[in-house]
């Protein structure tokens, strides 16, 4: 299987503050650091790390030539990445004392595709193979129905939630991974035990998985089978890139293996390695550490 991103590139910009930015107030930052990140980026090094073929689609200002090298560098394929005329996407991020982050997100580059680039990078994909999506780039709901056209797999991770994501044709993709506060856009129910079978109403034909932070995360195939997994506990630094390593975790793990439970383990300890870390996309780990630390 080949597995093709179409996804954000970012340049992240992150503040280390004793709190997060109240309004009308001016913080004293005690470290600033730059990385390379974006939903997109992040999901495409942390799939390669997994020993997948990932290709990363999406366009980069001129300032953005870190970005592609950076995927490059992990193995990610960058033949499809554009630059354009415009600045490429970036975050101003706040991580507070907890190793919380707090977010600002300029698209960019990152909204500027367009029909034909979308059927430029899907043309050498078929039936088998998979589409990644998040909401940071634009034209989201075309890409799934020309994904699907193809035979595509389809996996979606519809953050950061928008109005236009309540209107995507969700029901056609294979996979959606949600957050509890993305799950309460789409479905209503703010109640995380309530969430699962309102999704399920409403998109019955579709692998659906929910991440709840510190108390893990619920998998559920569209016949109903339901599967829970905890975290691994670990001094959290910085959680920015948590969910994007444990989303191409568990897709590492799907792709060689029906075994459900092992695939979550494997995707909660990714998922805890990095937050043990600072960074977005430096601080996703390779699949030998993973299953090092599983084994241990």
């Amino acid at each position: 299987m080949k597995i093709l991103n179409i996804g954000s590139l970012n340049i992240d910009y992150v503040y280390t503050v004793p709190h997060f930015v109240r309004p009308g107030e001016t913080l004293s930052s005690t470290a600033m650091e730059v990385f390379c990140g974006g939903k997109g980026l992040n999901q495409s090094i942390a799939l390669a790390r997994a020993g997948l073929e990932v290709y990363h689609a999406g366009f980069i200002g001129e300032e953005g030539g870190l970005l592609a090298q950076n995927l490059a560098d992990n193995g990610v394929d960058v033949s499809l990445i554009q630059p354009c005329a415009e600045k490429s996407g970036h975050t101003i991020i706040q991580v507070d004392a907890a190793g919380q982050n707090c977010i600002l997100l300029y698209g960019g580059a990152n909204r500027r595709i367009t029909e034909e680039y979308i059927d430029k990078a899907l043309a050498a994909f078929s039936a088998g193979d998979m589409l990644l999506l998040q909401n940071e780039v634009n034209l989201v709901n075309s890409m799934i129905r020309k994904a699907k056209a193809r035979g595509m797999r389809v996996a979606v991770n519809p953050a950061p939630m928008s109005p236009d994501m309540l209107l995507a044709p969700l029901d056609l993709v294979d996979m959606l991974f949600l957050n509890e506060v993305e799950a309460a856009d789409l479905c209503g129910e703010v109640d995380p035990q309530l969430q699962i079978p309102a999704l399920r109403a409403r998109y019955p034909n579709v692998t659906l998985v929910l991440t709840l932070g510190e108390q893990g995360a619920l998998y559920q195939a569209p016949g109903g089978e339901t599967f829970r997994q905890g975290i691994y506990p670990v001094t959290v630094v910085d959680t920015t890139a948590a969910g994007d390593t444990f989303i191409a975790y568990l897709l590492a793990g799907l792709e060689v293996n029906n075994d459900i439970p092992q695939c979550l383990r494997l995707a909660a300890m990714a998922a805890a390695l990095t937050v043990s870390r600072k960074g977005a996309a430096a601080s996703i780990p390779r699949m030998e550490e993973v299953r090092e630390c599983l084994c241990s």
